[in-house]
């Protein structure tokens, strides 16, 4: 029987794999407007989403052993397009999708849920599936 343990109460972080950090760098905070915290070399780009953070990895560089042995992270990565869901009220989503819009950025769909929550997808300069959607749309 495993021990008592509450459950996470928040997602920390979340990673997307990029094959080119400069146009993934320049998507996440030009466009979109995300605040990069931190950029290593062609490794990696960290951007700050309201208490989170948005992590974008070289996939070729992070399957690579780490340099640093002060920072172990172990190798990781993935291979093929990922998906990430930003929250924005009603009026911010229609907001950054004619900004979306006006950058030349696609809209490949768009729709309301049945919670009524509405979800505009796109894709990032990588490929992978960038979601905006109000906040209720998991409300239980």
């Amino acid at each position: 029987m495993l021990p008592h343990a509450p459950a996470p109460t928040a997602i920390l972080e979340a990673s997307l794999y990029v094959d080119d950090l400069d146009a993934a760098e320049d998507f996440y905070g030009r466009i979109l407007g995300l605040e990069r915290i931190q950029r290593v070399a062609n490794r990696h780009a960290f951007f700050r989403c309201g208490p989170s953070v948005l992590l974008l990895f070289n996939a070729e560089e992070t399957v690579k052993p780490p340099g640093n042995p002060r920072l172990p992270v172990p190798p990781h990565g993935a291979r093929g397009p990922g998906h990430v869901c930003f929250a924005q009220s009603r009026a911010e989503l229609l907001l950054m999708r004619a900004r979306l819009k006006k950058a030349g950025v696609a809209i490949e769909a768009e729709f309301d849920w049945p919670s009524g929550a509405r979800s505009v997808y796109f894709r990032d300069p990588a490929g992978n599936s960038v979601e905006i959607a109000e906040p209720h749309l998991w409300a239980p």
